[in-house]
């Protein structure tokens, strides 16, 4: 049928995303685009925009996604924090070892490319990291921690959980990357006992 879009949204955008996460925004051209969505330039102008707006879109989707694993390994931070953060961890484990995905993470590369983005994508970048801080903040505030620790770890959680995508890409071992974790989690083990 003429003017009916003969592709599936969700898959161009995983596929885009993929393409992005894999290379960076610097050097995903127009061209990879194309040949990781099947659709001719034409199409994804016409479809999504210019290679920011289809960026901010693909960001945006990674963004959600892995959000909504967060929020539900940090659900139970009320009753149990330091399981909680674990089970935080897990999430970006799993999501590095996961064979079909890129090593690393969108955001992360997104933050290091900031120099070289447009305004509104690199907002979004800071935006997604301070969602991350918000969320762990709130999660260890469930936890009972106090609100200056609280503070304090939700920056920490959240630069150890970017370096391990950064490390992962840089070929560190699962082992090494459970070691940085179980540094961290001794220390806020520490914070959380002191309190009570």
């Amino acid at each position: 049928m003429a003017g009916k879009k003969q592709f599936d949204v969700d898959t161009v955008l995983d596929a885009a995303m993929v393409q992005f996460w894999r290379a960076g925004y610097a050097d995903t051209s127009l061209d990879d685009l194309s040949r990781a969505t099947g659709l001719n330039r034409s199409s994804l102008y016409s479809s999504f925009g210019d290679k920011d707006s289809l960026y901010l879109r693909c960001l945006d989707r990674y963004v959600t996604r892995y959000g909504e694993r967060y929020d539900e390994a940090l659900s139970s931070a009320s009753e149990d924090p330091l399981r909680a953060m674990r089970e935080f961890f897990a999430v970006t484990l799993k999501r590095i070892a996961d064979p079909d995905l890129p090593d690393g993470c969108l955001v992360a590369q997104t933050a290091m490319a900031i120099p070289v983005l447009r305004p509104d994508v690199a907002a979004r970048a800071s935006e997604a990291l301070g969602l991350q801080r918000a969320r762990l903040r709130t999660a260890l505030s469930a936890g009972k921690l106090a609100d200056s620790d609280a503070d304090d770890f939700a920056v920490h959680i959240a630069a150890v959980n970017q370096s391990l995508a950064v490390m992962s890409r840089a070929g560190a071992s699962q082992q090494q990357l459970r070691t940085i974790i179980d540094i961290s989690m001794s220390a806020l083990s520490q914070a959380f006992h002191a309190r009570s």
